[in-house]
């Protein structure tokens, strides 16, 4: 039962199953709940080795695919069944697995990550730590503590080249002062850590997201210490609000950030859906922002998240085979136009290799144009297009030159808005995010769009100012969603569908803009002044001045007296 995927679902293996229980004289019939991309390549393969039931009645030894069921026909069909069969490569909490626990049916299942989320070995456990507190050698009880917590799980703390989530962590570290220092400040943390206010345990904290949220609180808070470097590794809540809601992923969506960051952004997409029926993929380019990404998708539980290292650019990792892999929802706040983001030219004295060149990607995500080696934004935008599924929808962060910056980026920028993959453009107020000020954009993509116009908001004025930084309120974010929902159900007509905040443009305005996507261009946001009486300035300026020339006879009459 469940999506037909086969990077999670691992639905492709069913047909080599099947064929083992008939090879060993296994009398069984497999019914197949459950829809999804690999439906049909499944229900080939299963044709090929001669495993499909028919239409009448299966036979011993076939497969019956069943499609999506209804929850009653979930409940009539587990009634009817001896064995779940389950060969999922992540599952989090398995739904399907509880709900034919529940029914008395029996599963046969593959290691789940949902069953057993980590082995924690003896001297890892917090408790270990805590009996040792006293030791002169706490710090490195610690180090030892978290390196042996990775080895005993590698497939979920380690990247592809093997680097642990832990690696730029020392607790023994001459940082945290001489010996002595350093030992009372980490005895301090066990003992802190010891509190019942402070245990963390599920049984302790109920179904409350406690811990992730008081992740999210630290980073969030780092990075309003962290300068201009915060905006590489966090955006603001109400913006990953604002993007999950403009791109509102499915039950069953696959979800990207291929400049994940430490992850908040790639999070609200997935609890925005509304169940558990989503699965999480992203990639980042920093190595210790990478295993803040991975800490927080456990923390949050989604541990059935992929977050790989590396730069999507030069190097993506979220492939399926040697294609790029395809979602239903991309978002990103990839880095403001990044500069040398494309080709890499390696020198061994005379000798110049080229070992990545985005005029030959491998990829072809650069068929539209490539940008400028000085501003890589369109680049991130190309490969998020391109790594939609037929469905997809895209949201992405940008700042306001990529609207109407010409050469290279102007073609990209009228060819996607010739595909119609473009449908809204957002202006955020200015001072939004960290470690910048500028006001930046949001670009909405739909390979679904419902017409061939575009929605332009100007939501530049409308936020609430706050200490260091503005931020957007709830009222704010449900007023630009609202606006976008009605355009996407085809409610709005052309032009003006507020004064100075919306406007629907059609291809035709585009094409007289010469396809200059700058909101004032289409959102009319001219204040007028208000008239000034000249008369009125005349004689306050008269009253003025007679004043002062009172003011100034007062003055000389006081120093006579002084003077005499």
């Amino acid at each position: 039962m469940g999506r037909l995927e086969h990077a999670q679902k691992r639905c492709r293996d069913l047909p080599a199953v099947a064929l083992a229980l008939r090879e060993r004289g296994v009398p069984f019939v497999l019914r197949v709940a459950g829809d999804g991309p690999e439906r049909d390549d499944l229900i080939a393969a299963l044709r090929h080795h001669g495993l499909l039931a028919g239409a009448q009645r299966p036979q011993d030894g076939s497969v019956e695919m069943l499609g999506a069921l209804s929850a009653r026909d979930i409940a009539e069909l587990l009634a009817d069944t001896d064995v779940l069969l389950s060969t999922s490569a992540a599952e989090g909490t398995s739904i399907a697995l509880q709900e034919a626990m529940g029914a008395g049916v029996a599963p046969v299942v593959t290691a789940l990550p949902g069953i057993e989320r980590f082995v924690v070995p003896e001297h890892s456990h917090f408790t270990y730590l805590y009996q040792h507190r006293n030791e002169p050698n706490i710090g490195e009880l610690i180090n030892v503590a978290l390196t042996d917590l990775e080895e005993a799980n590698r497939e979920k703390l380690y990247s592809e080249d093997g680097a642990g989530i832990f690696q730029n962590i020392d607790f023994n570290s001459s940082k945290l002062g001489e010996p002595k220092d350093k030992n009372q400040r980490l005895k301090t943390l066990l003992i802190d850590f010891n509190k019942e206010a402070l245990d963390l345990r599920p049984s302790h904290l109920g179904g409350a997201d406690i811990i992730g949220g008081a992740y999210e609180f630290l980073i969030a808070n780092f990075a309003g210490d962290a300068g201009k470097k915060a905006g590489e590794f966090f955006t603001p809540s109400e913006v990953s609000n604002l993007l999950a809601k403009l791109t509102k992923s499915k039950p069953g969506s696959r979800i990207c950030d291929p400049t994940c960051g430490s992850g908040s952004l790639l999070i609200t997409p997935g609890q925005e859906v509304g169940s558990d029926n989503f699965s999480l993929y992203g990639q980042e380019a920093n190595g210790s922002t990478w295993a803040l990404a991975v800490m927080n998708m456990f923390l949050h539980g989604f541990d059935n998240a992929t977050i790989r290292w590396g730069d999507t650019i030069r190097n993506p990792k979220l492939k399926e085979g040697d294609a790029l892999m395809k979602f239903d929802t991309v978002v990103a706040n990839p880095p403001f136009s990044l500069d040398k983001w494309g080709k890499v030219e390696d020198k061994d004295g005379e000798k110049t290799t080229i070992s990545y060149d985005p005029e030959t990607d491998k990829y072809n995500r650069f068929w539209r144009g490539v940008p400028p080696k000085s501003k890589g934004d369109w680049a991130f935008i190309s490969h998020m297009i391109e790594t939609l599924n037929e469905h997809g929808k895209a949201g992405v962060v940008v700042p306001h030159g990529v609207l109407f910056r010409g050469s290279s980026e102007g073609r990209i920028r009228q060819r996607t808005i010739e595909e119609n993959l473009l449908e809204a453009v957002i202006g955020l107020p200015a001072n939004l995010f960290f470690g910048t000020g500028i006001p930046a954009a949001i670009l909405v993509f739909n390979k679904e769009k419902s017409s061939r116009n575009f929605l332009f908001i100007d939501a530049s004025k409308h936020f609430e100012s706050a200490k260091n930084q503005n931020r957007l309120r709830h009222s704010d974010i449900e007023h630009i969603v609202s606006t976008y929902r009605d355009f996407a159900a085809g409610k709005l007509a052309p032009g003006v569908v507020e004064d100075k905040y919306s406007y629907v443009a059609t291809p035709e305005e585009i094409l007289e803009n010469d396809y200059n996507l700058n909101i004032p261009r289409y959102v009319d946001t001219f204040e007028e002044e208000a008239e000034v009486d000249m008369a009125a300035v005349q004689q306050e300026i008269a009253q003025l001045e007679a004043e002062l020339e009172k003011v100034q006879k007062e003055i000389d009459a006081y120093l006579k007296q002084l003077v005499s």
